[in-house]
């Protein structure tokens, strides 16, 4: 059997996932739960919350659409879902929003290309989930992750259409 490319906060991420979906009956939220929780698991008592955060987060975001496409579940939904849990816990725990939603939209692009999904798809629903969480918590929250995004990630400009650009 061969080993998983993914690290063990992916795999317990990818095994978590695939059990939300086969007993949850609302995927999208209960897949922003899983990925929030997972992640506050791992930075919990860390004392380098950003880098932990940052780590934990690109394992956990490839995890989870890998689980999705074990499962046959729309990666374009698990993405978005994953992205917005990850902005959450981010913020729960005091972390950069803007490097969160970088991070996160980088892995979910990476790992939509390892399992030869549409990379495209995966940086817009990852772009769109991570703006959608960040305007939920506030408008500069909001703000930040789409000037972080524009400048740190290749075709994120393309996407967003910035509510704050006059």
């Amino acid at each position: 059997m061969a080993k998983s490319a993914l690290s063990t906060i992916g795999r317990t991420a990818k095994m978590a996932t695939i059990g939300v979906i086969k007993t949850a009956g609302d995927i999208v939220e209960a897949t922003v739960g899983s990925v929030r929780d997972v992640l506050l698991m791992t930075v919990d008592g860390v004392t380098q919350v950003t880098v932990a955060l940052e780590e934990g987060t690109a394992k956990v975001i490839r995890g989870v659409i890998h689980a999705a496409s074990d499962t046959g579940q729309d990666i374009g939904v698990i993405t978005k879902s994953a992205v917005r849990g990850a902005i959450q816990a981010a913020n729960e725990v005091g972390g950069d929003l803007g490097k969160t939603a970088v991070t996160a939209t980088d892995a979910a692009v990476q790992a939509a290309a390892e399992i030869g999904a549409d990379a495209g798809k995966a940086l817009k629903n990852a772009v769109m989930g991570s703006i959608e969480a960040a305007g939920e918590i506030s408008e500069d929250a909001a703000k930040t992750v789409t000037d972080s995004l524009v400048t740190s990630v290749k075709g994120a400009k393309d996407i967003i259409k910035s509510p704050f650009e006059k």
